[in-house]
C-alpha cells in the first residue's frame, strides 16, 4: 500500500489531518468524526512517507481499551512498532527503566490498597476513616496532585476555585491530611499512580541525560481526548517534549469528562496560544448521529461560553439521514 492509497477511504477533513505531519496540530474533532481514523492514518501515512520512524512515535490516551484499540488500527495498517499507551503505562515504563540508573535498586512498588492508606493517613490527623469518607478524601488527594496543588497551597486553591471542601472540613485539615498520607506512603515504600507521573516529570525535569535519551527515543507525539489531561499530565507532556513542537493533539472541549478528578480543556482550548502557528484541523462530519442530534448539539456547544485567544467551538454537519429519510443540509 502507498501513502497515497492510505488517504483513499478518508474525507476530505480526516485527509487534512492525516497529512499534517509537522507540529504543532490541533485537531478538534466531535464525537462520531471518525477522529481515531485520521490520527491513525496521520502516523501510517508518515511512516510509509518516511517522515516518521515507527519506534519514534508516541501515542498517548486516556485508557488501555483506547491504546490498544489504537494498536490494532496500526498494526492494520501496517504501523507496527508505534508505542500507544496510556499516560501512566507509558511513564510506568519509562520510570522503572530509569529508575536503577539514577535513584538505585528497583523502583517502589505500586500501591494496590489505596483506601487503606488514606484510612490510616486520616486516622493520624484526625478525620473520619469510614468508608464513605476515606472515598472521598481519597479523589481530593487525587485531584489536589494532578492539580499540581502542594498542601501549603491547598487552601489558596480551593478558595479561588470555589471549591468545596469534602465533608466540610476546613482546608487546613486536608492539607495536613494530604502530608500524612505522603508519609504512610514513603513508610511503606509504595508510590500511587498520581506519583508515577510526578516522579517522571521531575526526574526528566533535573536529570538533562534521562530527559536526552527520552527525547531523543521519541520524537513526534500524538495526544487524544486532549480536553481531559490534567496540569500533570501536561507538565509531563512538556518534559517529553523539552521545547519540541512535533504534537499532535485530538480532543473536544465539549466532551470534558475527568474535570471532577483534575482534568481541565483549558490545555485544548488554549493550544494555539500556546504553540503560536499551530494547525487547527476540525472534524466536523459527524457520521454517528442523526441530524436532529446533531442540531441539538450544535445549539448547545453555541451557547457554551469561550474566551479570547480559544479556538472556536465546532459545528457538526450530520452524515445520516433525517428520520424522514431526507438528508441533512450542510
Amino acid at each position: 500500500m502507498s501513502p497515497d492509497d492510505l488517504l483513499d477511504a478518508l474525507d476530505p477533513e480526516q485527509r487534512a489531518v492525516a497529512t499534517a505531519l509537522r507540529g504543532p496540530v490541533c485537531v478538534l474533532a466531535g464525537a462520531g468524526t471518525g477522529k481515531t481514523r485520521a490520527v491513525t492514518h496521520r502516523i501510517a501515512y508518515g511512516i510509509r512517507s518516511g517522515v516518521f520512524r515507527p519506534d519514534h512515535v508516541l501515542a498517548v490516551t486516556f485508557t488501555a481499551r483506547a491504546a490498544g484499540e489504537m494498536r490494532t488500527r496500526l498494526r492494520e495498517l501496517g504501523a507496527s512498532g508505534v508505542q500507544a499507551r496510556t499516560f501512566h503505562a507509558a511513564a510506568l515504563r519509562q520510570l522503572g527503566y530509569f529508575w536503577p540508573k539514577v535513584v538505585g535498586g528497583a523502583a517502589p512498588r505500586l500501591v494496590e490498597a489505596k483506601a487503606q492508606l488514606v484510612a490510616e493517613a486520616a486516622r493520624r490527623v484526625g478525620l473520619p476513616g469510614d468508608r464513605t469518607a476515606v472515598r472521598d478524601l481519597a479523589s481530593e488527594l487525587e485531584w489536589a496532585k494532578v492539580s499540581l496543588v502542594a498542601p501549603d497551597d491547598y487552601a489558596k486553591a480551593v478558595g479561588v476555585l470555589d471549591r468545596a471542601v469534602p465533608g466540610g472540613h476546613d482546608a487546613s485539615a486536608l492539607a495536613r491530611l494530604m502530608t500524612s498520607y505522603e508519609q504512610v506512603k514513603d513508610e511503606r515504600g509504595v508510590i500511587d499512580f498520581e506519583d508515577v507521573l510526578l516522579l517522571l516529570a521531575a526526574m526528566l525535569a533535573e536529570r538533562k541525560d534521562v530527559a536526552a535519551t527520552v527525547r531523543d527515543q521519541y520524537r513526534h507525539f500524538v495526544v487524544d481526548e486532549y480536553q481531559d489531561v490534567s496540569p500533570l499530565q501536561q507538565y509531563l507532556l512538556d518534559q517529553w517534549l523539552g521545547g519540541r513542537h512535533e504534537l499532535c493533539v485530538v480532543g473536544d472541549p465539549s466532551q470534558t469528562i475527568y474535570s471532577f478528578a483534575g482534568a481541565t480543556p483549558h490545555h485544548l482550548m488554549s493550544f494555539t496560544r500556546a504553540h503560536p502557528g499551530a494547525q487547527v484541523v476540525r472534524l466536523v462530519r459527524d457520521y454517528r448521529s442523526t441530524p436532529q442530534v446533531v442540531e441539538l448539539a450544535n445549539r448547545v456547544i453555541a451557547a457554551a461560553p469561550s474566551g479570547p485567544g480559544t479556538v472556536a467551538p465546532l459545528e457538526l454537519r450530520a452524515q445520516l439521514e433525517r428520520g424522514d429519510g431526507s438528508r441533512a443540509r450542510r
